[in-house]
C-alpha cells in the first residue's frame, strides 16, 4: 500500500492541452473516485498514473518514488480495465496467475495466491473455465482477481462496470467496495456514473474539461458543492437551477418569488434546489404538474414553478394528474446560490 500524489500534472497532445495542472493527494489505503462527463480527462489521468500515457508536465509519486519515467511494470500497480482484457485461450486459473508466472514466481506460490484470490471473489468453482464460458460479472471478477494476486501498492480501475447491466452493476459495486475494505489497498477508480462515485468513494475528485472542479467526501460535495457544475453533476435527479435576482423580498425569477435564507447578499444569481428538498404544504408556491412518475418508495414529479420547469421527489404518493396544481415549498435550509457569471457558490 502507498499514497499517490499528483503535483501540477499536465498532458498535451501536440499543441492541444487536455490536462491542465492537476493536484491530487491520495492517502495510503484511500478509495478515490475520479468522476466527470465523457472527455473530461479522467481516464487519461488514470493512464498517466499507470504509466500507459506519458505526462507533459508535473510529477506523479507512488509512495516515496517519483514514477514519471518508470515503466508500468515497475510502478507496483495493478489495473482493471473496462473490457476485462482476459486472455481467451487461458483458463481462469491461468489468467489470474499469469502475471506472477511472468515475474518468475514458483508454481506453489502462484497456486497459493490464485486460490486465495479465487476464494475471496467466489471464483473457486470457475478456475478451470475459459473466459468465453463466463458471464460479464464473472469475467470482471477474474480481472479483479488477476489484479489482487500481485499484491500491488495501488489498484487502478478504469470504468470496470460500464459493460454490465444495471442490476449486476449494483452487485459488483458492493463487491469492489467490500474488497477494498478487506484488503485496504490504495484505490483510484474512474467512472462517469456519479451514483458509483457517491456510494463507493472515501473521496471524490470531480473533473471537467481537464481540470479539477472540487475534491471532497461524497456528502461534502452533495451538501456543499463549490460551483454550479459540481452541483448539477452530483445527485440524481440533478439539482434544479433557476436564474434570477437576489432582493430583500426574496429570489425574484420569471413568474415567481422564491424564499431565501437570512443574510444572503448579491445580485444576479442562480438558485439551486435538489428535487428531494421540495415539500408539499398547503401554504406553498403553486406548481403546475406536467408529469407524475411513481417510483414505489417515492414519487417524481415534473412541474412548472412560474416559468421554470423543475423536478420534485416526494416520499408521499402524489396522485395529481398533468395540469393539476401542487403547493410546494423549497426547504430554506437546503438552498444553494451560485454567481450567475462565474458559477461559484455564494452562500
Amino acid at each position: 500500500m502507498a499514497p499517490v500524489t499528483l503535483n501540477h500534472v499536465k498532458k498535451s497532445y501536440g499543441d492541444v492541452p487536455v490536462i491542465h495542472g492537476v493536484d491530487i493527494d491520495i492517502a495510503d489505503g484511500e478509495f478515490v473516485v475520479l468522476v466527470g462527463p465523457s472527455g473530461c480527462g479522467k481516464s487519461t489521468l488514470l493512464r498517466m498514473i499507470a504509466g500507459l500515457e506519458t505526462i507533459t508536465g508535473g510529477e506523479i509519486s507512488i509512495g516515496a518514488r517519483v514514477v514519471n519515467d518508470l515503466d508500468p511494470k515497475d510502478r507496483d500497480i495493478a489495473m482493471v480495465f473496462q473490457n476485462y482484457a482476459l486472455y481467451p485461450h487461458m483458463t481462469v486459473e491461468t489468467n489470474m496467475g499469469f502475471s506472477l508466472e511472468h515475474r518468475g514466481a514458483s508454481k506453489a506460490e502462484i497456486a497459493e495466491r490464485v486460490n486465495w484470490a479465487a476464494d475471496i471473489l467466489g471464483l473457486v468453482p470457475l478456475l478451470k473455465r475459459y473466459p468465453r464460458q463466463l458471464s460479464g460479472g464473472q469475467r470482471q471478477r477474474v480481472a479483479m482477481g488477476r489484479a489482487i494476486v500481485r499484491n500491488p501498492q495501488v489498484f487502478l480501475f478504469d470504468e470496470p462496470l460500464s459493460n454490465l447491466d444495471a442490476k449486476l452493476r449494483v452487485v459488483m459495486r458492493g463487491e469492489i467496495k467490500s474488497l477494498h475494505q478487506r484488503l485496504g489497498v490504495t484505490t483510484v477508480y474512474v467512472t462517469h456514473d456519479q451514483v458509483e462515485a457517491m456510494t463507493m468513494a472515501d473521496k471524490i475528485v470531480v473533473m471537467h474539461a481537464g481540470k479539477v472542479e472540487q475534491i471532497g467526501a461524497p456528502l461534502e460535495l452533495y451538501d456543499r458543492p463549490a460551483n454550479q457544475f459540481v452541483a448539477g453533476f452530483i445527485g440524481s435527479p440533478s439539482m434544479n437551477f433557476i436564474g434570477g435576482t437576489i432582493t430583500q423580498a426574496g429570489f425574484v425569477a420569471a413568474g415567481i418569488t422564491l424564499p431565501l435564507p437570512a443574510g444572503v447578499k448579491g445580485d444576479n444569481a442562480v438558485y439551486g434546489i435538489r428535487p428531494e428538498h421540495f415539500e408539499l404544504t398547503p401554504d406553498g408556491l403553486p406548481a403546475i404538474v406536467q408529469l407524475v412518475e411513481p417510483m414505489g418508495s417515492e414519487t417524481q414529479v415534473t412541474m412548472t414553478l412560474g416559468e421554470h420547469k423543475v423536478i420534485g421527489v416526494f416520499r408521499e404518493r402524489v396522485q395529481a394528474r398533468p395540469g393539476a396544481t401542487l403547493n410546494v415549498r423549497p426547504d430554506i435550509g437546503n438552498i444553494h446560490l451560485f454567481d450567475a457569471t462565474t458559477g461559484l457558490r455564494i452562500n
